[in-house]
């Protein structure tokens, strides 16, 4: 049932088999994918046999066989769009599957005269009703801005089939049309207009149907996702909030990444007791966990299953990101699911460092060149800083970002000096130039003194934000500066926190998180084998889009000693899907549709707690 769990010694992989996913609603979701596409092909390329019903058909009024045609082209769309909820057991989509067979098995025998296209549809009607108790997982969240989605995506779909409709009767086809008159011919019969495309006999309201089946399918299902009941995304309510803070407070020294779990974009399950929580977000489908469960290591196992629980009643699919060796191991032991090494996070014992020896020359030279140049550093806490210098800050992160999307999830808060963060810790390098730099010894901290020199942001250069680690300890959360300033600012902002961490009580500071670490490490070395270069060698390739190896180097320089981190699944099938879902969440790839600055969601403001209204009134006074 079990083999090796990791060590830090030996990096071994612990081998845990794990329940496998239904059979059957993975089977059913294939099946009716291909009775989908039959569907779509017996509309799209109709062939009328001589049968009995061949002389009925022929006296019959002419729209029967092309709303046959329609009907046949519409269910197999839609068996398509309902293939991946099946295969997920969703209840919705069982129904509209239940319902839509015995129509495609219809269209199949009245259109084309097929009973072998008939009781194709049939013998997937039949296991669908016998196992109609597998298909019991409720739907996801969700939002209005599916609508959006669903439009563009099926406009662009009904477009290129409706291409495929117009152009697949050559024969009966009047003229030689080009292709601009075929586009509008489509477009003109998705709004169920004729185009100018004429055809012989009754091919064309054949082709009409079903260009104006396609047509309403992309309108009715649009109109569905804009009225249904929105399910919004995952957040954090306020009660939730305070009863992770105050188990924080309790075990949070235990996972650097215990603070992240505030993030109010995660939902979050407790354990029955209450004395332990999985925060997580649904992506594609996936229910993403990160870190280690938060609060006492006793109460994990029931946070756990509750969280398996949720994942098996939504047919979502289990995964935790960056896990301790301990999380591994229980997440494994108590759900049988497998870990696999990550990478490692870089963790600087603050008694241990020192600019001094041959190992941190470059460091050590860079730092003075930056500090010559005219920089100084400044390390304090979030609640010592006014507000007017801490609106600056939040506006140049936000402007110094880079991209419009924010990334992180596993090891990010998402948010600046909000009051119930007081204890992270910042660090802000500044470019004192003239009398300024003269008087910045002289000045103490305040919330206007950085405005001396000219610019956006005054004489703000660079940040880091750190996250509280227990009491004793920070972990990083982001790296922002100026494109203008001189490089080097992160190194700089490092060291500067690094030095005055003991005068704040900090004795540990976790920095990146190095993904695939050991084999990069063990890549480059003398001796390496064929396989473990070729691996090093994508990574190093991959590196160009995902920082893979600039973050690892970038790490060393500080000599850290490594932490592994692993990724729990459920089966090695779902480390695609796992790992596309993590990207998602982590900002590196978005499958949302670019929308206008003005019209995004903007962040939530920050949630006074009553801590800082009182600290508030305390400084007034």
């Amino acid at each position: 049932m079990s083999g090796e769990v990791p060590s830090r010694s030996g990096r071994a992989r612990r081998i845990v088999r794990g329940p496998r996913p239904e059979a059957v609603p993975a089977l059913v979701g294939r099946a009716c994918a291909v009775v989908g596409v039959l569907d779509i092909a017996a509309g799209v390329f109709p062939r009328f046999r001589h049968s009995r019903m061949h002389a009925l058909a022929e006296v019959l009024p002419g729209s029967l066989g092309p709303f046959a045609a329609a009907l046949s082209l519409s269910v197999g769309v839609l068996l398509l769009l309902l293939a991946h909820g099946l295969k997920r057991r969703k209840r919705r989509a069982w129904r509209a599957a239940v319902a839509l067979l015995p129509a495609g098995a219809v269209s199949q025998f009245v259109y084309r005269h097929s009973v072998i296209g008939a009781l194709i549809s049939l013998a997937l009607f039949v296991p669908l009703v016998l196992h109609r108790d597998e298909f019991k997982a409720l739907p996801d969240p969700r939002s209005r801005w599916r609508a959006l989605a669903n439009f563009v995506l099926m406009s662009a779909g009904s477009l290129a089939l409706g291409l495929v409709v117009v152009s697949a009767h050559p024969k009966r086809t009047i003229g030689d049309p080009s292709l601009a008159d075929r586009i509008t011919h489509v477009l003109y019969g998705l709004f169920g207009f004729e185009g100018p495309v004429d055809y012989e006999g009754s091919t064309s309201w054949t082709v009409a149907f079903s260009l104006g089946a396609l047509g309403l399918i992309t309108a009715v299902t649009t109109i569905y996702l804009a009225f249904r009941p929105e399910h919004p995304a995952a957040h954090l309510t306020e009660e939730d909030e305070a009863q992770l803070r105050a188990l924080l407070e309790k075990h949070g020294a235990r996972d650097s990444l215990g603070h992240f779990a505030l993030r109010r974009d995660k939902a979050v399950v407790f354990s029955p007791s209450g004395k332990a929580a999985v925060t997580y977000r649904v992506v594609s489908g996936v229910m993403l966990a990160s870190g280690d469960p938060i609060g006492d290591v006793e109460a994990w196992p029931g946070a756990i299953e509750r969280f398996m629980d949720e994942a098996k009643a939504h047919s979502w699919t289990p995964a935790v990101m960056g896990c301790s060796e301990t999380g591994g191991e229980v997440w494994t032991r108590e759900t049988g699911l497998d870990a696999l090494e990550l990478g490692d996070e870089a963790v600087v014992d603050v008694a241990d460092f020192s600019l001094a020896g041959r190992a941190m020359r470059n460091v050590r030279q860079m730092v003075k060149r930056i500090e010559r140049a005219g920089y100084e550093t400044r390390v304090r806490r979030i609640r010592d800083l006014g507000e007017a210098e801490l609106d600056r800050i939040r506006r140049a992160a936000e402007d110094w970002r880079g991209t419009d999307t924010e990334r992180g999830f596993s090891m990010a808060l998402g948010r600046i000096g909000d009051p119930a963060d007081g204890d992270c810790l910042i660090a802000t390098a500044h470019r004192i130039e003239g009398a300024a730099r003269s008087a910045s010894g002289r000045a103490a901290a305040g919330d206007g003194w950085a405005d001396e020199t000219p610019g956006q942001y005054g004489d703000l250069k660079a940040i880091l934000h750190f996250v509280p680690w227990g009491t004793d300890g920070v972990s990083l959360d982001l790296m922002r500066r100026d494109r203008s300033a001189d490089p080097g600012m992160n190194e700089l902002l490092i060291v500067a926190a690094l030095q005055a961490a003991p005068k704040l009580g900090i004795t540990r500071v976790s920095l990146n998180f190095a993904m695939f670490r050991s084999a990069l490490a063990r890549g480059e070395k003398i001796g390496a084998g064929p396989v473990l270069r070729a691996w090093r060698g994508l990574l190093v390739f991959l590196s160009r889009w995902f920082q893979i190896e600039s973050l690892y180097k970038f790490n060393a320089k500080f000599q850290p000693r490594w932490e592994p981190r692993f990724v729990v699944y459920r089966a090695s099938g779902d480390l695609p899907r796992i790992g596309l879902a993590a990207m998602q969440a982590e900002g590196f790839v978005s499958l949302a549709l670019p929308l206008p600055r003005f019209l995004r969601r903007q962040a939530p403001a920050p949630r006074p707690c009553a801590h800082s209204i009182a600290e508030q009134g305390v400084r007034a006074a």
